[in-house]
């Protein structure tokens, strides 16, 4: 059937390019530089395993043009290795020409999403956790009691004890053994406090991005964060009406959702000068949202004008200078680049920095720092196989003589438990706002003991 026929027969008005037959297509201008040289292959972890072309970025270049030239059908055949793909953007990093091929992936799975719509457990799944739980702060702090009543009230002893975790697939039982403590969201302890104010002199104000797995996983590096910036002279802000950053859903190809989220944000943060962020996925994504408004230009200028604002937070204290912390911690570590940091940001010196001016820490270089973990938003749950593949690479190269691994993300930061856990290694995962804000807290302590003592 020819599109003039489907456009007949449905209803339907395309607004796409060749075999896309939706609107916000793959952009030609995206692949127009590749030219097939290969410098990408080795950059790709899906190529490094399966050494199959069309899981390499060139491939997947190659198949999405394709498409596009109605050479090519949206089918199972070409969503696989677009699916396949982490979109961990070191191909993009490896490339001459800076194809990008991240921005690729995600707009074909928007059309692959709209020409094959998930079916059965798989889309009452993806619809409960993407539409219904992901933007809804409450019921993400309701599922957060739930799991912390889970931790607290003896019934994860019961479970594991008695064998019924086993009943979920391997790599969920390895990811309930490594999850981390759940403690009270930020968002639920300063909702009360329109801000939160700085620790000595004022210098500027600034918002933060709470998250959603974030805020409920991880609300200690949260509380970190908050912690460093106001012991650096900032007022803190969290504004209320913030919601999930949509990168999870812009990488499943739920586009349209994607584009809703963005646009709550960005009103949430219209009066913010700047947006701290400690995730870098959702960093990557909230400096993206100019991207998802390519074909709304009345949203695509504040989007741009939002994106300028965003900021990760160890580049935000790199750039504005920092307290360098008196106490040392006394610890060996090594640095993992969470891709969407190193490659998305091109973040990578400045997390570094602030370790390293921590007194007392010492550095041990990981081989391959910047490989990505498997993790890749929730690759790992949908690409259980590969991720864990991929996390066998990573854990190779991780040191064995050091104590503690650092890194700017919640994603790796699970999924490099469960590979600490998985292979017999006995390192702390730790996010590295935390280890400022530990230096910063044992200074306090050592100071009030000093004063006691007078």
């Amino acid at each position: 059937m020819s599109i003039k026929e489907l456009e007949q027969s449905t209803g339907w008005t395309t607004g796409g390019l060749g075999n896309y037959l939706w609107n916000d297509p793959p952009k030609e201008y995206k692949w127009a530089d590749c030219v097939h040289c290969g410098l990408c292959l080795e950059s790709c972890p899906t190529y490094e395993q399966l050494g199959q072309e069309q899981h390499s970025p060139r491939g997947r270049v190659h198949l999405i043009k394709s498409v596009a030239e109605g050479k090519l059908l949206v089918n199972e055949a070409f969503a696989d290795p677009v699916f396949q793909c982490l979109d961990c953007r070191a191909c993009t990093t490896a490339c001459p020409a800076n194809v990008d091929v991240g921005g690729l992936i995600e707009e074909a799975r928007g059309q692959i999403r709209q020409a094959i719509p998930l079916k059965g457990w798989k889309a009452v799944t993806n619809k409960f956790f993407l539409e219904k739980l992901f933007p809804h702060h409450k019921r993400l702090n309701a599922a957060g009691s739930l799991l912390k009543f889970y931790q607290k009230s003896g019934l994860q002893k019961v479970i594991r004890n008695t064998g019924l975790i086993n009943i979920l697939p391997d790599h969920l039982v390895e990811m309930e053994a490594t999850m981390p403590e759940i403690r009270t969201p930020v968002r639920k302890k300063y909702k009360h406090e329109k801000v939160i104010r700085a620790k000595g002199e004022t210098k500027r104000e600034v918002a933060i991005l709470t998250g959603c797995i974030m805020d409920v996983m991880f609300s200690d590096v949260n509380e970190a964060t908050i912690n460093v910036l106001t012991r650096n002279g900032n007022d803190v802000v969290i504004p209320k009406n913030q919601t999930c950053c949509g990168a999870l859903h812009v990488h499943a190809g739920n586009r349209e959702m994607g584009r809703k989220l963005a646009r709550q944000n960005m009103e949430a943060f219209l009066d913010s000068e700047k947006v701290i962020v400690n995730a870098a996925g959702c960093g990557c994504m909230l400096k993206e949202y100019p991207e998802l408004f390519h074909d709304e230009p009345e949203w695509q200028e504040q989007a741009k004008e939002f994106a300028e604002k965003v900021e990760d937070i160890s580049k935000f204290l790199y750039d504005t200078g920092y307290e360098i912390p008196k106490a040392e911690l006394n610890t060996r570590i090594t640095y993992h680049d969470a891709c969407h940091l190193a490659h998305g940001q091109g973040i990578r010196d400045e997390p570094r920095d602030l370790l390293l001016h921590i007194p007392g820490v010492e550095m041990v270089h990981m081989p391959n720092a910047d490989r990505c973990c498997g993790s890749a938003g929730i690759y790992n749950l949908t690409n259980p196989e590969m991720a864990g593949a991929i996390l066998a690479s990573k854990m190779a190269n991780v040191p064995e003589n050091i104590e503690m691994i650092s890194m700017g993300n919640p994603g790796c930061m699970l999924q490099m438990a469960v590979g600490v856990q998985k292979y017999g290694r006995n390192q702390k995962i730790v996010h590295t706002v935390q280890l400022l804000d530990w230096a910063y807290q044992k200074e306090d302590t050592m100071r009030g003991d000093r004063d006691g003592a007078k």
